[in-house]
């Protein structure tokens, strides 16, 4: 039964992943960790077809080994978020809702400057 639970939470974060690909604005690379982390859970095999991904396989494989995140992959993580903080405030949604994005994006931002790049 857990097995199950891990694949399908593997091929959801994969599906979601895809759709990254296709839209700019959501990330891939983020939902394929987590898609291998279920993966690894539930079949090694679809876990290893993410490794071996000549375009997404380094990037994961990087963070695996080394929990390292690329500078470029860095600048476009915090400019999007810096650009949801400030969107959110300039159509005036709630000053608490604003406050928590900006606290919430603040972590994140902070953690990836914390992660090697090489």
């Amino acid at each position: 039964m857990r097995r199950r639970i891990w694949l399908v939470i593997g091929w959801l974060f994969t599906l979601c992943g895809i759709i990254g690909i296709a839209l700019p604005v959501v990330p891939t690379v983020p939902f394929l960790l987590v898609a291998a982390w279920a993966f690894a859970r539930s079949s090694p095999v679809l876990e290893r077809r993410i490794l071996d991904h000549p375009t997404y396989g380094p990037p994961v494989r990087a963070w695996q080994e080394r929990g390292v995140v690329k500078p470029l992959a860095k600048l476009w993580a915090i400019t999007a978020m810096a650009s949801g903080v400030v969107i959110s405030w300039w159509v005036a949604m709630p000053a608490w809702v604003v406050a928590t994005q900006a606290v919430i994006c603040g972590t994140v931002a902070i953690f990836l400057m914390t992660r090697p790049s090489r």
